[in-house]
């Protein structure tokens, strides 16, 4: 009889905070066993890293290139896993009724969202170690331990202007429209904002118009924390990736709400 009364009590204990971790948890390896989207988000970066900064970098500067395209891979390894993990998941679970039945279960309040924010982060985390690891490995690059604690702590946080741009796209499109969409986005931002290759490398006006792209702040203080920025105030970086958050989750807020 004691082991009867007492096994509820141990189930209930925190039962609010259980619920949120659970809901990322379950979140999180739902994507994990999804190839579709666990492979590309997590092979990606790497492979473009192994590609560019290793197989092709020869020459004195080498170790310089390196170390540009770890901080700038990684920016763009964290917008593909927020990008796909809340524009294309979102919009399918809307067009499906998954998002309507959540909200009709006892759920506790942003569970849905915070989980998938959850995914996000933590598939990032996974992108920037992984890509420090072959940086520090097979590139040879060498930064201070709080550098790398810093450049990780960058990359994974600047996921969240991108979680709220990519569930912005997730309550506008259909499921089938929303891929086609997210890839017209991310590989164009990528491109502009310097993440594949340094601005100077490319036309002047596609380099001037690159402080309007949110990827490109993001970028700019990854390459801070490594010293290889364009000399731009921290302060500009990090308010712009602050407005793009801050006014992306308000504009999808309003499109859930319209939509009940």
């Amino acid at each position: 009889m004691h082991a009867i009364v007492t096994q509820p009590v141990d189930a209930r204990r925190h039962p609010l905070l259980r619920s949120y971790v659970l809901e990322a948890k379950y979140e999180f390896l739902r994507l994990l066993r999804t190839p579709i989207f666990s492979l590309p988000t997590l092979l990606f970066p790497v492979m473009f890293y192994l590609l560019f900064a290793v197989a092709m970098n020869r020459g004195a500067g080498a170790t310089a290139s390196a170390q540009y395209l770890l901080a700038t891979y990684g920016v763009f390894g964290v917008m593909g896993a927020a990008l796909f993990g809340f524009g294309v998941t979102v919009a399918m679970e809307r067009e499906q009724g998954f998002l309507a039945l959540k909200r009709a279960l006892p759920m506790p309040p942003g569970a849905y969202l915070l989980a998938k924010m959850a995914m996000a982060l933590l598939f990032s985390t996974i992108v920037s170690l992984l890509l420090a690891t072959i940086a520090a490995t097979l590139a040879k690059v060498t930064l201070q331990p709080a550098q790398w604690a810093l450049l990780l702590v960058v990359h994974v946080a600047g996921a969240l202007p991108f979680c709220a741009i990519g569930l912005y796209i997730g309550t506008l499109v259909t499921g089938s429209a929303a891929p086609v969409v997210v890839n017209l986005l991310y590989l164009p931002l990528s491109f502009l904002s310097g993440l594949w290759l340094p601005l100077s490398m490319l036309p002047d006006f596609l380099a001037r118009l690159a402080p309007a792209w949110p990827s490109y702040h993001h970028g700019q203080v990854a390459l801070k924390v490594v010293g290889m920025d364009a000399g731009q105030p921290l302060a500009l970086h990090l308010g712009v990736l602050a407005a793009v958050t801050a006014g992306f989750f308000a504009l999808a807020r309003m499109r859930l709400a319209q939509r009940g």
